[in-house]
């Protein structure tokens, strides 16, 4: 297995991005995704929240993150349960980017998808790029930014995801006990999705 670094991590984001918006063999795209939660009752918000609610207790269930990954097939060498949980998420968040009206398929609005990845340290990374927006704004703000902007977003995003599933223990409690790294990672990728999902509503439907 290749050794995880930013590159890698980066390729592995571009890469479950592009099948979120464009699709996974028996798997809804972010766009069907979210005219499914759409179609149902309450706010937009409502819905939103109840589709994060139903991808947190899907990555939460191991069984359900691994058979994803037996669906995708990455130009990379990394973990199947660590492609499976970017995925889950990127095409969650996405989904509530298209809830809230915006375009997934431009440069920012990717961005901001892998930014929400981070949780709360997203509004940190917007902070040491010296650009004081706050979550409501986020969506709007964001249109017309740079590329070089963009680029600098994307680059901080990877160092922090670096940090988080690079440097975890939980790869090696995974490797010396099966079972006890399942459990802890089911419920760290729980909480993760429910954080991304999070930022994902204040970032594209607070506006």
């Amino acid at each position: 297995m290749t050794e995880l670094n930013e590159g890698i991590l980066m390729k592995t984001l571009d890469y479950c991005y592009e099948r979120s918006v464009n699709g996974l063999p028996g798997l809804e795209t972010a766009e069907e995704l979210a005219r499914n939660y759409l179609s149902g009752c309450g706010s937009t918000e409502v819905k939103a929240k109840r589709l994060v609610n139903i991808q947190v207790a899907k990555a939460g269930v191991s069984g359900f993150v691994t058979g994803i990954g037996g669906i995708i097939t990455l130009p990379v060498a990394i973990p199947a349960n660590l492609a499976s949980i970017i995925y889950l998420q990127i095409r969650m968040i996405a989904a509530v980017a298209v809830m809230g009206g915006h375009d997934i398929r431009t440069d920012e609005i990717k961005s901001l998808v892998y930014l929400c990845l981070c949780g709360s340290a997203s509004a940190n990374i917007m902070k040491d790029l010296g650009l004081l927006i706050t979550n409501t704004q986020m969506a709007t703000a964001v249109r017309g930014i740079s590329r070089v902007t963009i680029s600098k977003i994307n680059q901080a995003v990877g160092f922090r995801l670096l940090t988080r599933f690079g440097r975890s223990g939980l790869v090696n409690i995974a490797k010396t006990a099966p079972l006890v790294g399942g459990i802890i990672g089911g419920i760290v990728d729980a909480i993760t999705t429910k954080a991304s999902g999070k930022f994902a509503i204040n970032y594209f439907l607070k506006v």
